[in-house]
């Protein structure tokens, strides 16, 4: 086997100096936000790139269909469901938390719904709960999907 595919992603990341692993319960749901949001917005770029070769400005358009806030609060609506208690739990912290930035060109319900939604890819992330992130994303990615469907007909 090939040496880097011995270890994940992280095993690597974890040696580079100063590096520390922020433990999921104890960080604030922004910070649990503030790593969800990289981590969302990296799935939707390795997502959209995956579709083949274009113009980064066209990459970049579809990639923020997804990231923006209202695409967010919608996938959380239908995750809602499928969450166990402890998520839902850790999705509540980042939708009630207040942030120091005002919502931008989003309602703030959009925008607080999507705060909680990227804090519970943070917290899941940090808990490397991979399985369980990349299945509550499809569930989100597939009602936009649907969503769009319906909107094209």
């Amino acid at each position: 086997m090939e040496k880097s595919l011995e270890h994940g992603f992280e095993h690597y990341i974890a040696g580079i100096p100063g590096m520390a692993q922020a433990d999921p319960k104890t960080v604030s749901p922004l910070v649990l936000a503030y790593i969800g949001d990289c981590v969302f917005d990296l799935i939707i770029k390795l997502m959209v790139a995956g579709k083949g070769n274009r113009q980064v400005h066209k990459l970049h358009e579809e990639t923020s269909h997804y990231v923006q806030a209202s695409s967010q609060s919608y996938m959380m609506r239908s995750m809602q469901e499928h969450l166990t208690e402890q998520e839902h739990a850790v999705y509540r912290r980042g939708r009630n938390a207040r942030s120091v930035t005002p919502a931008k060109n989003q309602s703030i319900t959009d925008y607080r719904r999507a705060t909680g939604f990227e804090a519970l890819i943070g917290y899941l992330y940090l808990n490397h709960e991979y399985e369980r992130l990349t299945e509550l994303v499809t569930i989100g990615l597939k009602s936009m999907e649907e969503r769009n469907l319906k909107e094209d007909e």
